[in-house]
């Protein structure tokens, strides 16, 4: 066990960065910062690199569109000019579109504030799956990035260990299940190892190179 703390606290070490820190998002238990997490979880839920999704993000958001108003109010090609600066380029159309669509209806559904989708699931995880995935673009694989991400403000998340997650604690020989996991860390630590694990599931870190590291 110690050698898995160990290995646990030198990745946070090398790549504690969460995928909103990265994008920008400044997450909190708010409306704004919720809202640009899930625009987050959208982009990267598409089959392209995740240091494009982010680029994307971080462009979308510095044009001024980081509210389901602002979203909804830019026009489809100001979104399509936007995701391009990112480089997010084989989707961008489809993606200002859904884009468009997914902030009318947080909108109209939520009233522009995901903690109300928060107190409707009562604390089930799967119903909060169910009502993420009423977004569009927001499929299985895109509630797992909202949920891993969310954790670090939503405490009843925790500890949520998505499967690309498990995949990176496989590789180095650590716990593959969320509780195991957890123990590893302090629980305010638990988002950033999850982060930090799916870039080693996604190649962005490698397994020997944090082994050695822990030495």
């Amino acid at each position: 066990m110690a050698d898995a703390r160990k290995t646990a606290r030198t990745l946070l070490e090398r790549q504690g960065r969460t995928y909103a820190d990265e994008a920008g998002v400044g997450l909190a238990d708010r409306p704004g910062p919720l809202y640009r997490l899930l625009v987050l979880a959208t982009l990267l839920s598409t089959r392209i690199r995740a240091s494009v999704a982010v680029a994307a993000a971080r462009e979308l958001f510095a044009a001024g569109y980081r509210t389901p108003q602002a979203m909804e109010a830019a026009g489809w090609q100001d979104r399509v000019d936007a995701l391009g600066r990112g480089h997010y380029r084989r989707y961008d159309e489809r993606t200002a579109t859904m884009l468009g669509t997914g902030a009318r209806l947080c909108l109209e559904r939520w009233h522009g504030d995901l903690r109300r989708l928060h107190r409707e699931a009562d604390g089930d995880r799967a119903a909060l799956r169910r009502l993420l995935t009423g977004f569009p673009g927001i499929g299985p694989t895109g509630a797992d990035i909202f949920l891993r991400e969310a954790q670090a403000v939503w405490a009843d998340v925790r500890p949520y260990a998505d499967r690309r997650t498990l995949t990176g604690a496989r590789r180095l020989g650590l716990p593959a299940d969320a509780h195991g996991l957890a123990a590893l860390v302090g629980d305010g630590d638990f988002g950033r190892l999850a982060s930090a694990l799916v870039r080693v599931a996604l190649g962005e870190e490698t397994a020997d190179k944090v082994t050695r590291a822990a030495r």
